[in-house]
């Protein structure tokens, strides 16, 4: 028997000549794949993009500006849709649902239809009896001063848009009305919103564009919703 001792550089190159090699396609292929399942979990849990089409939250937000909202400031939610559309596999589950606080501006499922997103401020809580004075918003008959506010119109007779009768907001809902306050369609028309409805709270523009003047807004980029 021979003691002469085996090259092992030499062994080492055969083991890897043996071994079967990834092809590009194949790399970038795993590599897709993962970015794609991060970018759904990112979504799905963490913040996601949106886009305002209205100038019902004038002017504190504008048409044309984009931003990201944060999906766990108020609960976690148990992915229920198939990505990149409104079609729910399953009833919502929420876990460890908190209460968000006045004046926090939340992206939300429209109640009257759940594939449309609408985005609101939150003006009354849970438990609170909520009226509308010639314009003027009363929590619990005092007086809510509301820098925000805006108001195109002078006050009317109009119901319930200027004027609403004492509701009391009942648990696990809030009661939201956008900035623009004769431009909104809100919780004075469609009612109080079920907390479950929530999809995130609104916290940065990340991009601003103006149509009308194909212009960037390069003074909103990076600013917070609430400044």
């Amino acid at each position: 028997m021979s003691n002469k001792p085996e090259n092992t550089e030499e062994s080492a190159e055969v083991l890897k000549a043996e071994k079967p090699q990834k092809t590009v396609v194949r790399e970038y292929a795993e590599a897709l794949i993962i970015a794609l399942i991060l970018a759904l979990l990112i979504r799905t849990f963490i913040i996601q993009a949106f886009k305002i089409p209205s100038g019902s939250m004038e002017p504190t937000l504008l048409i044309g500006d984009h931003l990201l909202v944060s999906k766990f400031s108020y609960s976690i939610h148990v992915p229920n849709e198939i990505p990149f559309t409104s079609i729910q596999l399953f009833p919502d589950y929420h876990f460890f649902s908190s209460v968000p606080e006045r004046g926090d501006i939340v992206v939300f499922k429209y109640p009257e239809d759940p594939s449309k997103d609408f985005i609101k401020r939150v003006v009354g809580l849970p438990g609170e009896t909520l009226q509308v004075i010639q314009q003027r918003v009363y929590i619990n008959d005092k007086l809510l001063k509301e820098p925000y506010a805006h108001h195109s119109q002078p006050p009317s007779s109009l119901v319930p848009r200027d004027n609403m009768p004492p509701r009391r907001i009942p648990e696990g809902h809030i009661f939201v009305m956008g900035d623009n306050r004769e431009n909104s369609h809100d919780s004075r028309m469609w009612g109080f919103l079920d907390l479950k409805n929530l999809r995130g709270k609104a916290q940065w523009i990340y991009w601003s564009w103006d149509s009308e003047d194909t212009g960037l807004r390069t003074d909103r980029l990076g600013n917070s919703v609430y400044r």
